[in-house]
């Protein structure tokens, strides 16, 4: 059969996340090989491009709106696009529609699925019942701290149930890690297929690497966020200045709500904002470690850029980047938080590990690519198409019914 004509909504775009990172990349692997994509995301313009095979229509947040996370909003009334998205879907005449999420674009984009009877895929890419637990012990911070746990584990709860009752609508799912794939089995009952992330190893190298000098500098990029763990790098410049360490610096690439904390309060930082392209690889090859404390991430493309500029990766042993990271091979997966500070002394006192976990990082890397992931999506899209095995109530047709579908409600 002919390749699926995939409609994505997506969250976001022009963000800086894994998310949006993985969005673009999906937009590129359909433009170099002439797929038919309609990518519909929110963002903070108004768009409509037609590149080739992909039309891109761009959507713009306003209000009344939420922020979600940096440059992040969740817009209330995003409905009001929904004639527009929806002649363009019948123009386009999707095979499937696929959905990044219960966002704001993502509520839209199922109910556009159920009215005009167009199968449904989802995938998981944020532990949104972990943000919520955390962002809500940190609003919490004036309670008695058993008083605040339990309040967070009941609101980390209370949204699990909210995502099982959202992700069951789909017919197909997908998830960056085996662990996330287990839970949204348990939750829906439905099978849940591996959509992980992969990496450009031209951008991201370690030829990109023009600092020889000291001193030692351990890298961190991402949002600087409270679900990130990004208080932890307060906690390692300490414990390494106490351990008699002096000779190094931090380099942290993003931005986020603690960036004026962790400015007031880290002494060996350089904060270089967000950074795109060969100004971000040049970051990644200039590191000589990367920490990554986040126990919430799902997969953690960071993490894969660090190990293909050569650099490596010491991550928590919770979340998806402990999938990604060979202990004691391409760096290390920590189960304590002092554990951190131990394996840079490691690397500090010993070049020639770094060098040897350096050398590993990039031959991992190398082996990653995106299109090995979009190529085994695409596979899924088709043997969801021509599969006769999904349940009748999960969606009584197939046929694509762009002629007699209900108006927006």
């Amino acid at each position: 059969m002919n390749e699926p004509r995939i409609a994505l909504f997506a969250c976001t775009y022009d963000e800086v996340d894994g998310v949006a990172n993985t969005v673009r990349h999906f937009e590129r692997y359909a433009a170099m090989r002439n797929l038919p994509l309609l990518l519909i995301h929110g963002g903070f313009d108004d768009r409509d491009l037609q590149i080739g095979t992909v039309r891109r229509m761009e959507f713009r947040r306003k209000f009344p709106k939420f922020a979600v996370d940096k440059k992040h909003d969740f817009d209330l009334l995003f409905w009001r696009y929904y004639e527009r998205a929806e002649s363009a879907l019948r123009e386009y005449r999707p095979d499937i529609i696929h959905i990044t999420g219960p966002s704001d674009v993502g509520l839209m984009g199922a109910l556009l699925a159920h009215r005009l009877k167009i199968p449904l895929a989802a995938s998981w890419h944020t532990n949104l019942h972990e943000y919520a637990e955390q962002r809500a012990k940190r609003l919490l911070a004036g309670l008695p701290g058993g008083l605040r746990e339990v309040f967070g584990a009941k609101i980390r709860q209370m949204s699990l149930v909210a995502l099982a009752r959202f992700y069951h609508i789909p017919r197909i799912l997908f998830a960056p890690n085996h662990e996330l794939m287990d839970l949204l089995q348990r939750l829906t009952g439905k099978q849940c297929h591996l959509m992980s992330r992969g990496v450009d190893t031209k951008l991201f190298s370690p030829a990109r690497r023009v600092r020889r000098e000291a001193p030692f500098t351990i890298g961190y990029v991402g949002r600087i966020t409270v679900e990130k763990s990004v208080g932890r790098l307060i906690d390692l410049e300490q414990e390494l200045l106490n351990s008699g360490i002096a000779d190094f610096r931090f380099m942290i690439v993003g931005q986020g709500a603690l960036e004026p904390h962790l400015r007031e309060k880290l002494t060996r930082a350089d904060f270089t904002g967000v950074l795109h392209g060969e100004k971000l690889a040049e970051a990644y090859a200039g590191m000589d470690a990367f920490v990554f404390p986040s126990r919430t991430d799902t997969f953690g493309n960071v993490v894969l850029e660090a190990l293909a500029s050569g650099v490596p990766a010491i991550v928590s042993d919770s979340g998806g980047p402990r999938f990604i990271v060979r202990h004691e091979e391409t760096g290390f997966v920590v189960s304590r938080s002092r554990d951190f500070s131990r394996y840079l002394s490691e690397l500090m006192a010993n070049p020639e590990m770094r060098q040897s976990m350096s050398l590993a990082a990039r031959n991992y890397a190398l082996s990653q690519s995106w299109d090995a992931v979009f190529d085994r999506l695409f596979g899924k899209y088709s043997q969801m198409l021509t599969a006769d095995t999904a349940a009748p109530q999960d969606f009584p047709t197939v046929r694509r019914d762009f002629s007699s579908a209900g108006a927006a409600p």
